[in-house]
């Protein structure tokens, strides 16, 4: 199976610790947060990864050289000329992927004990371009779905801004991303942004016509490890293996 790891990021909100090295090679635990999605994901079974890098991409590919690729596949998306956001980085790796088969896009930065093989198995049966891993957590932007957990709109709490991307009879519940997604390959198929722009932004104009679902995880851990207040936390929780 084949996954994209989403690492091209700046990491401002790990500051000082990203002055010197990427976020994606932040440490919890003494292991890095690379380290430990790449684990997880061999786990359940993806052999082929690719990661996009921009960030002190160096050190990344001097850090996979030293793990040796981790014994699978794993193929690295340079951004270095410029920083292509999570939709445009994933459009740049558009070759690595097949056809036929669904993939994961996981952020680096995203600690959980997801069962992915469940969520994998979701997206299958819902029949959607897209499935979205959502949970009814506090943020100040939320993703619109309605009852049959289909996605509709975007809103952001902070600000007032809207989005209504989909017409719906029932009422809309709101849910917070949490940076893991299954896509069909189709979707490449739909891609007429260019440049550097939003996965988010992405899935908000192909809402309007195609089927985007939300997978509900309210029970499994899940930690945004890309603050710097949030390290201390996630480290006294775990040990990174037992994510």
């Amino acid at each position: 199976m084949k996954a994209m790891i989403l690492a091209a990021g700046i990491g401002s909100r790990l500051r000082p610790i990203t002055d010197t090295k990427p976020k994606a090679l932040v440490e919890i635990n003494k292991t890095p947060l690379l380290e430990i999605v790449i684990k997880r994901l061999i786990s359940f079974g993806f052999d082929e990864i690719i990661i996009n890098t921009y960030h002190f991409a160096d050190q990344i590919l001097n850090f996979l050289i030293q793990k040796n690729n981790f014994n699978i596949e794993i193929k690295i998306s340079n951004e270095s000329k410029k920083l292509l956001g999570t939709g445009g980085g994933l459009k740049k790796a558009t070759w690595f992927f097949d056809k036929k088969h669904p993939f994961l896009l996981h952020n680096v930065d995203v600690i959980s004990n997801i069962d992915l093989n469940d969520l994998i198995s979701f997206h299958t049966k819902s029949g959607s371009i897209a499935t979205l891993a959502v949970k009814n957590r506090q943020t100040s932007r939320y993703l619109l779905f309605d009852e049959k957990k289909i996605l509709c709109g975007w809103e952001n709490k902070k600000t007032g801004e809207k989005i209504n991307s989909r017409k719906s009879e029932s009422k809309l519940h709101h849910m917070a991303f949490s940076g893991i997604h299954v896509i069909d390959p189709f979707i490449f198929n739909l891609t007429k942004m260019g440049g550097s722009f939003s996965i988010i932004d992405f899935y908000l104009q192909l809402a309007k016509e195609h089927k985007i679902s939300g997978y509900e995880h309210n029970y499994s851990y899940w930690f945004d490890a890309g603050k710097k207040e949030n390290l201390d936390e996630i480290e006294k929780r775990s040990n990174p293996p037992d994510f």
